[in-house]
Formats: C-alpha cells, structure tokens, sequence
C-alpha cells in the first residue's frame, strides 16, 4: 500500500513538473515568436514594397525619408531645395498616369515597353518623382535614377508622431502618439480609481461591520468577472453621451471616457488588494495606537495605512496594468484618433486598441503586421516592467510583516 502511495505521489510530482516546463517552453516561445515577428520591421524598405521611387539623374537627392516622402505626395514639400536638391518645383508622378501619356498599344502585348515609355517620360521631366512597380521600373535606363532603398528605422518608430500604416508611397510607423495615449489614459484613470478604491478598501476594512463586509466584498470581486465588452458598451451608450453633453464636445469618444471606464474596471483589483493589505495589519498595532488615545481615523491614517502601504502600492500598481492591457472597452470609446495627446477632451488611441483593430487587415508578414507584433513587444515591456514593480512591494511588505 505504501509503495503504490509512492507510486502514485512520484507519478503526480512528475506530472507537475513536466506540465511546468512545457508551460514555461510554450511561454518563452511565444516571447520569442512576438520579437521575432516585431524586429522584422527594421529590415523593411521605407517605400511599399514591390515599388521603388524613380527621378532624374541629374537630381542631387540620393534617399528619402518616409515622413518626406508623405510631404512630397502630400504637396506639402512642392520644391526639391527643401529636400537638400536644387531650387526646382516637384512633379509627381504615379504609375497609371503613363496611360495618359501613350497609347496603350506602344507598351507591347506585354507591357514589355513600358519601361522604356517610362524612361522616356522621367528623363524629359528634371523635376520628376515617379512611383512605380518594381517590375516596370526603367532601372537602368539612361537619365533615370533610383532613389536608395532605404529600411524604416529605429528612431522613426519610436520617436515619429505619425501612425499611418496603409499610406502610399511611404507608411508611416511613428508609435509615440499610441504610446502617450496608452500611458495617457491608464494615468488618469488611476487618478480616479486610487482615491475611490482607498475609501472602499478603508471602509470595508475597518468601518463596515462583518454582515456589511461579507455581502460587499464578494459584490465588488464580481464587478472584475464583468467582460470588458459590457464596459465598453456601458461607456459607449451612457458615458460617451453624458460627457458629450456636459462638457459641450463635438464627439464624446474622448481620453476622459476612456479613463473613467479603465478606473471603473481597476476599481475591484484596487479594492481587493488595498483591503487585504489593511487587513493584514496586526490586532495589537490598532489597540496601542487606540489605548495612546489616538482615535479611529486617526488609527487608520497614521498606523494603518503606514504599515499596509507597500500593499496598497502593490494594489495601484496591480491596477495600472490592468488599464494599461484592456482592449476592447477603451477601443469602444476613446475614439481611435492616432494624434497626439493634449487634453483629456480629444479621442486617443492606445496600443492594445491599435492591435485589436488593425491584425486583422494587415497582411501577414508585411511592415504593418511586423509594426503590430512590435507594439505587441512594448505592450509585453511594459507590462513586464508593472508585473515586476507589484512583485517587488509585495516582497517589501512580507520582509516589513
């Protein structure tokens, strides 16, 4: 009997452990697959691939940058002097304006002469910035020049203000506007939760008594089991009308919504946290404050509060990441506007929302499916860096107890 226990008890252990190891392998996998994916952005060309940017070769300008490149094709650079060329007014020119130029019967049965049409036409326009397909690029035709392939960036990633993925000739990966709205957001919804998670937590704790307790307490754990849709649709039809209203916005899909609907969703992990914190403080810390004749509140402020704050910490913490991964809620209601933010009363958008929105209609293994798979690896950055955070205080509240 004994040996079949021990059978039994090696055979569980066993299990266990295997069932770590291929969890923690599937984990690391997975983290290996994301950056791997993600850093593939930085072997892309800036231009779209399968086109290349033709000129003349008399013009001085060896290589663009993407954000040039969209103020060219945007009109918003018109002379090749504000680029380091000579003081000349810019042509643009795309691929199907040819067919304006020259019947179509001179480009063969094949197209086999359009690159010598093409050539023909940049090299009579000294001005010229043609966008064209690879395969029908006059790469060595005389008087055209190929402007240099070069990759995106690590600078115009992280420290570009534009997010403009599917933009022609050159997209645009500028992830800071995601990053700020991101941080943005989940700030001032801690801003909002803390205050009103520390007065639950302190009234659960040491004001309600037991019968009170037992019925809140499990009411606001459940509050956490809510899918984050029901928030969304909640901020979507309640909140984003009322705030439109009151503050009299053009839209109400605003950072502010966004904020109030994350602290509502941090609130039960806040709470929870908090209060088990100031639960944990011993009985006879409370009586010899009391028998000092300090009263109540004071109690709490200045023995209670003190000694639980490595857990409360842990709690606004536990609560950032929280607001800081949620997806489809802010998705609902912050607008989406990749800009910049400036105010709480302007729509953001926040990396998971980008993620959520865009994988699915970015074509697999191209810069915009590589661009999200890096804003998945900042996401597990900064995630990585909460987690490590909360796990710290923890420690230094058990080293305090």
């Amino acid at each position: 009997m004994k040996q079949l226990r021990k059978i039994a008890e090696r055979t569980v252990e066993t299990l266990l452990t295997a069932s770590g190891a291929i969890t923690t392998l599937v984990i690391f996998l997975i983290i290996v697959f994301l950056f791997k994916e993600g850093l593939g952005l930085f072997n892309s060309p800036v231009v779209e691939k399968g086109y290349v940017l033709c000129v003349h070769e008399k013009n001085s300008v060896a290589d663009l940058t993407a954000y040039q490149i969209k103020q060219i094709f945007d009109a918003e650079v018109e002379n090749w002097k504000a680029l380091g060329g000579k003081d000349e007014a810019i042509e643009l020119f795309r691929f199907e304006e040819i067919f304006n130029h020259y019947p179509e019967a001179e480009f063969g049965e094949d197209y086999q002469y359009l690159p010598d049409k093409l050539g023909e036409y940049i090299r009579h326009s000294s001005g010229i910035i043609a966008f064209l397909p690879k395969r029908y690029a006059p790469v060595d035709k005389p008087g055209v020049k190929t402007l240099r392939e070069a990759q995106i960036r690590i600078t115009d990633f992280f420290f570009g203000k534009e997010w403009m993925p599917t933009s022609t000739p050159a997209p645009l990966f500028g992830v800071l506007p995601l990053i700020m709205g991101t941080l943005w957001v989940s700030f001032f919804a801690i801003l909002i939760a803390m205050p009103l998670g520390m007065g639950v937590a302190i009234y659960l704790s040491e004001l309600a008594n037991e019968r009170v307790r037992k019925i809140l307490k499990p009411t606001i754990e459940l509050l956490a089991g809510i899918p984050s849709v029901v928030y969304g649709f909640f901020g979507l039809v309640v909140l984003v009308p009322f705030i439109q209203q009151l503050f009299d916005l053009p839209v109400g899909e605003t950072a502010l919504a966004g904020s109030v609907i994350l602290a509502i969703m941090a609130l039960p992990t806040i709470i929870t946290v908090a209060e088990d914190a100031m639960r944990n403080t011993p009985r006879a810390m409370r009586e010899a404050s009391l028998a000092l004749g300090a009263t109540p509140w004071q109690t709490i402020c200045r023995v209670i509060i003190p000694y639980a704050s490595s857990g409360i910490s842990a709690a606004v913490v536990l609560g950032i990441g929280r607001a800081v991964g949620e997806t489809m809620a802010v998705l609902m209601v912050t607008g989406n506007a990749a800009v910049m933010p400036r105010t709480l009363f302007e729509p953001v958008r926040t990396i998971p929302a980008t993620i959520a929105a865009e994988l699915g209609e970015a074509p697999a293994g191209g810069a915009h499916y590589q661009s999200l798979f890096l804003l998945g690896c900042i996401l597990f950055i900064i995630t990585m860096i909460i987690s490590i955070t909360a796990e710290v205080i923890s420690k230094k509240q058990h080293h305090a107890v």
